[in-house]
């Protein structure tokens, strides 16, 4: 059996723009951190990841929206733990995303029928992403933006979705390009 790597190539690259942006927004028009701007962030974010993951099946506008509400689940999540758990929260909130990720490309894979294996993909893509988002975080740091080069912060982005996209999506049967709906 040949792995298909398109999709989850086509959603890191294109997820991985998404992030910069957002990076370049909050570095330039965002002044103070307030939490609803990390609540839309964080739904937009997960709304373009649930896009990626929904394109392949023809479950786009379905991938999207339940890709934004767990983005916005996750987000809320970070501002209840962050006064606990500090920057860390972060972390934790991120390999716990992919989870939800896992069991969202579940339901958009219309092959697919085994929560058991969703779960796996999701563990797995927690797992990958989780420690490739630890080891490019300090794209932020120094806090600089002025300095700041956005083709780093595009790579260092690829670098974190790259396993997640690769364990939720190489190996599933997405549908032909004349079948999407």
């Amino acid at each position: 059996m040949r792995a298909r790597i398109g999709p989850a190539v086509f959603g890191t690259l294109a997820v991985a723009g998404l992030s910069t942006l957002g990076d370049f927004v909050w570095a330039t028009w965002i002044p103070q951190h307030r939490p609803i701007y990390g609540l839309v962030h964080g739904t937009l974010l997960f709304g373009g990841i649930g896009l990626a993951l929904g394109f392949p099946f023809g479950r786009r506008l379905a991938g999207a929206g339940l890709g934004a509400l767990i983005g916005g689940l996750a987000a809320g999540s970070f501002y209840v733990l962050s006064p606990l758990t500090g920057y860390r929260a972060m972390f934790l909130v991120w390999i716990a995303v992919w989870l939800g990720l896992g069991v969202l490309s579940r339901y958009l894979d219309p092959s697919s029928s085994r929560i058991q294996t969703a779960l796996l993909r999701g563990t797995a893509a927690a797992l990958g992403s989780g420690v490739a988002f630890f080891l490019v975080s300090g794209i932020w740091l120094p806090f600089n933006p002025q300095g700041w080069d956005y083709l780093v912060h595009f790579g260092a982005w690829n670098l974190a979705y790259l396993p997640g996209f690769a364990a939720l999506l190489v190996g599933t049967k997405p549908i032909a390009v004349g079948e999407l709906r």
